[in-house]
């Protein structure tokens, strides 16, 4: 054990040398995002990882309580892909909803993590269309100040160097639901997003109506969801650091 446990540590101290000869080498701050773990707690003991993003799928509602994921700057491009069907989420065990609950409901199928946040490659673009990674929303919020936000999303991941996301709708009790697995209609949809360096989090609530107002006018705490919702982002944070971070509901350090 102990010859396998030298070999080991000689491999990786030639493997550190090489890359550092290379000029390829780790720095710390790398290391460490690879290491973080950004998943939030769940309520449903029914946790799915796919190849690009997570998700918490609560079924007494029919939809993620959560959808997390990493976004960076190579995710994002204008290519243009034919937009796939939706289909069943075949990783959930008790069944994601069938997407023909949405039909003649008056609601979008609105994405949780955005097709357009996977354009790195169709396959990934693909994935989205998963009925697990959606919620009903109404049109003009889906195509109004919800892709707003979808885009200003986006462009903080360019601007900050990457940020990990968290999103969904509000689950509650005595939702309006739609279709013959009566799927819910959250009337709050959410995100929390932290860059990658850990100096930025930002919390925005959003009522699932039509709005005009600035995204600023929606910055809520980021404690105020967990309140809402039941769930804790970035556990593995330090608690210092989270609590500080969680504190806030002022978006000055972001730019709108």
């Amino acid at each position: 054990m102990r010859f396998y446990k030298l070999l080991l540590i000689n491999l990786l101290i030639v493997s550190f040398v090489s890359c550092k000869k290379m000029g390829n080498t780790i720095d710390a701050d790398t290391v460490e995002a690879i290491d973080f773990n950004y998943l939030p707690t769940n309520t449903t003991n029914a946790v799915y990882k796919h190849k690009t993003y997570t998700l918490s799928y609560a079924e007494e509602y029919e939809q993620a309580e959560w959808v997390a994921y990493e976004l960076d700057e190579d995710d994002i491009n204008y290519t243009t892909y034919d937009r796939p069907f939706f289909e069943v989420d075949d990783e959930v065990i008790t069944g994601s909803a069938h997407w023909k609950n949405y039909k003649n409901s008056g609601y979008n199928k609105g994405h949780l993590c955005p097709a357009g946040d996977r354009k790195k490659n169709f396959n990934e673009y693909e994935e989205t269309f998963l009925t697990s990674n959606i919620s009903p929303q109404t049109y003009n919020f889906n195509s109004g100040i919800w892709n707003r936000l979808e885009q200003k999303v986006r462009y903080w991941a360019q601007r900050y160097d990457g940020i990990y996301v968290v999103t969904a709708g509000v689950l509650e009790d005595d939702l309006k639901t739609i279709g013959y697995e009566h799927v819910a209609v959250p009337k709050y949809f959410y995100k929390v997003v932290l860059t990658k360096d850990k100096k930025r989090m930002i919390g925005l609530l959003v009522p699932h109506k039509d709005s005009e107002k600035s995204l600023y006018s929606f910055v809520v705490s980021v404690d105020s969801i967990e309140k809402m919702t039941g769930i804790d982002f970035f556990p593995e944070l330090e608690d210092e650091l989270e609590n500080e971070l969680e504190s806030q509901s002022n978006a000055k350090s972001w730019k709108f």
